[in-house]
């Protein structure tokens, strides 16, 4: 028999009664969830390659050197989930020019950054918020900043009905719990975060995203704000000590299946189904960011070598390679401010590191040009064009 994890309430909408779905409280019960042999082997697989991500972030010198890229991509990845066209070559080309033609997708990116930023500054301040439903809603409240969601209640918990998929919640794939419920399913969830449990706290992370999911407590954004609860705490709970964990493209590569998974919990009481699944999707993220990491470590590596070994090199080029991997892709006038210097010394830099095969102009004018480290980006961006 399956287990049955929520009630169905029948909620007016309109002129019409609909089934809404009031999840039961976590941890799973009547059973418990079952770590079995296989869930288990697939536990020790996802935490063994946490670990070899954490072990990457601790080897470069500098740990923004991978934060500021993966941290944007996460940022690209979920946001395009829910529908964004951005890709993360946009993004960090907007970062370096304030320019897009892509102006509403470019302002839910930097909105998703800038709401983890600040989630992750209060859970860092001892003043400041914890994993909670409030900490939730003001990283919510700048999720949706200027966006296409502004006029959806920003940082609120919905107090109308809303839905997944269909033209109205009669036809709906899935209606989250009527909104009177929402306060109180959030405030249990709270209590679940921060109150002690056996269970490993990477399955506690998947079961915690699945809850926030159904209850939906959002207009508009729960998707970003649900995963970007995984990131938080995959940090609260001491798996890693910073984001470089970017789970979205796991997601976004099994979408169907993510969705499904979710769906099944839900409809069918299938923890195990959608935990094994997530533990797959964490094992193989943090193996995509560890490969990355390799890959941009040794090319830093191999490029700072070929530029020292320059002759033609000078002390400002050095420095301005040295500011790529958290600027890959510069102007002129962005390097003079990075360098502090002159116009023609960022200009002898900007040709130095040309001339070097590590930067290379990407407009084709003669002026307002644009430089991107390509081979830092030709790995930073894959999947995420």
């Amino acid at each position: 028999m399956a287990r049955v994890t929520g009630t169905y309430r029948l909620t007016p909408v309109g002129e019409e009664d609909v089934r809404a779905f009031v999840p039961h409280p976590l941890p799973p019960q009547d059973p418990p969830l079952n770590i079995d042999p296989d869930l288990a082997r697939r536990l020790d697989a996802a935490m063994a390659a946490i670990g070899r991500l954490a072990v990457a972030g601790e080897m470069v010198p500098s740990a923004d050197w991978f934060l500021y890229g993966f941290v944007r991509k996460e940022a690209v990845i979920s946001s395009q989930i829910e529908g964004t066209q951005a890709t993360l070559q946009d993004f960090l080309a907007f970062e370096a020019t304030h320019k897009t033609d892509r102006p509403d997708d470019i302002q839910e990116v930097c909105n998703y950054v800038d709401a983890l930023t600040y989630a992750r500054r209060q859970m860092a301040s001892a003043k400041g918020l914890p994993p909670s439903s409030r900490l939730l809603c003001q990283a919510h409240r700048r999720l949706m900043r200027g966006t296409r969601g502004a006029d959806k209640q920003p940082g609120e918990i919905r107090r109308s009905q809303n839905w997944i998929g269909g033209t109205r919640p009669g036809n709906a794939r899935f209606v989250p719990p009527p909104p009177d419920t929402v306060p109180e399913a959030l405030s249990t969830l709270d209590r679940w975060i921060h109150t002690k449990d056996v269970m490993p706290p990477l399955i506690r992370v998947g079961l915690a995203h699945v809850q926030f999911e159904t209850i939906h407590p959002f207009l508009d954004g729960n998707g970003r704000i649900g995963r970007l609860l995984v990131t938080l705490l995959v940090e609260h709970w001491g798996l890693l000590s910073s984001p470089l964990l970017y789970l979205s493209l796991a997601f976004k590569r099994h979408q169907t299946e993510y969705y499904e998974r979710l769906a099944t919990v839900r409809t069918q009481g299938d923890w195990e189904g959608w935990t094994a699944f997530y533990l797959d999707s964490v094992r193989e993220a943090a193996d995509d960011a560890v490969a990355a990491a390799r890959r941009i470590f040794a090319l830093l590596g191999k490029d700072r070598q070929v530029l020292v070994e320059d002759p033609k090199a000078t002390v400002a080029a050095i420095r301005l390679f040295d500011r790529l991997p958290v600027h890959p892709i510069v102007t002129l006038a962005g390097a003079m401010k990075l360098l502090a210097t002159s116009k023609p010394t960022a200009i002898k830099a900007i040709d130095v590191l040309q001339q070097a095969g590590i930067l290379q102009e990407r407009t084709g004018r003669q002026r307002d040009r644009v430089y991107g480290y390509h081979g830092y980006l030709q790995v930073l961006t894959e999947d995420t064009e």
